[in-house]
């Protein structure tokens, strides 16, 4: 299907985000997972470690993305790729919020840092 009406998307939510999910290979054949994470101001995501790499674009508020280590502090307009079995955790501004665009391979499973709750998020098939 070359058109995923809005309509058709797919809205999950989890106690930090909602996500989005704008195209998927169960909404219409796409070969890649595309969706929206929408976080209130100052939620902080889990840390957590994913098994694909995930490509994801700020397009409104801001953030603290903890990354294999490292802090970044990302706004508007910019990018991170967040390699395959990086540790991550996403903090949403606290005044703001924080939304982005994510892009990663349908399928794919995050894990807890323990090795617990390998699951494969909804947004993502």
């Amino acid at each position: 299907m070359p058109v995923i009406r809005h309509a058709e998307s797919r809205r999950t939510e989890t106690p930090n985000a909602v996500m989005t999910t704008l195209a998927s290979p169960t909404l219409g054949g796409a070969g890649q997972a595309l969706w929206r994470v929408d976080m209130q101001p100052g939620a902080t995501g889990p840390l957590h470690t994913f098994d694909a790499e995930q490509v994801w674009t700020v397009v409104d508020g801001g953030a603290t993305v903890e990354l294999d280590g490292e802090t970044l502090i990302v706004v508007p307009g910019d990018t991170v790729v967040m390699p395959a079995a990086a540790p991550r955790r996403v903090c949403a501004d606290p005044e703001v919020g924080f939304a982005a665009i994510v892009a990663a391979s349908p399928g794919a499973c995050a894990t807890a840092p323990d090795g617990t709750g390998k699951t494969v998020p909804a947004w993502t098939v």
